[in-house]
């Protein structure tokens, strides 16, 4: 095998684990994402998935990255285009409820599991889940201010209020889609969110 041939392969075996990773810590959290349960599962040693890492750490790590990224196709990126303002707002809140709606990963919402896992610990993992929703945040909180700028949300509109109060929304949608199989969650979520910015 070549060494570019070597580099590939190396790149694909490594997105399998991260990939297969992702969809376990959905479910059962990164604490439960062992290295042993992923060696079994893709027929892999101890040794060859840890190469790949380094530590746990390392791991549960990619697979934070490996999660936002799926979050940024599925919300923001849908929304490019919409025009800024309440258009763009409101096509960021949909794209978000379809991305719960659709169970993407098995365990629903990553970043909703492993923030209560990790929201009163301390390292690197924590860092990065806390530090991509404040990211989240402030995205949003740049959206709103946008449409009030163009006129489409009143001057004195609160955006932490807002983005605090859409946020609640998407936690009560995934709540209600994992805990209770609720099948007209979504449709709640999104009568909730256009009562929420027409009250704006």
């Amino acid at each position: 095998m070549s060494p570019r041939n070597s580099v590939l392969e190396a790149s694909r075996t490594r997105q399998r684990i991260v990939d297969r990773g992702l969809a376990l810590a959905s479910v059962d959290g990164l604490e439960g994402l062992t290295i042993g349960r992923l060696a079994t599962e893709l027929g892999m040693s101890k040794a060859g998935v840890l190469g790949h890492f380094g530590t746990k750490e390392g791991l549960q790590l990619a697979v934070v990255d490996a999660a936002a990224e799926m979050f940024a196709r599925a919300v923001p990126q849908r929304a490019r285009g919409v025009p800024p303002g309440l258009a763009h707002l409101s096509a960021l809140c949909e794209a978000w409820v379809s991305y719960l709606e659709q169970e993407l990963l098995p365990g629903g919402c990553f970043f909703t599991a492993v923030a209560a896992e990790f929201d009163d610990r301390g390292g690197p993992v924590r860092d990065a889940i806390a530090g991509l929703d404040s990211l989240w945040r402030r995205d949003l909180s740049i959206h709103i201010r946008r449409a009030v700028t163009v006129g489409d949300l009143p001057a004195d509109t609160d955006p932490d209020q807002l983005v605090y109060e859409l946020i609640g929304i998407m936690l009560a949608l995934n709540h209600s889609l994992q805990l209770h199989r609720d099948k007209q969650a979504p449709e709640r979520a999104r009568r909730a969110v256009r009562r929420l910015l027409e009250a704006h």
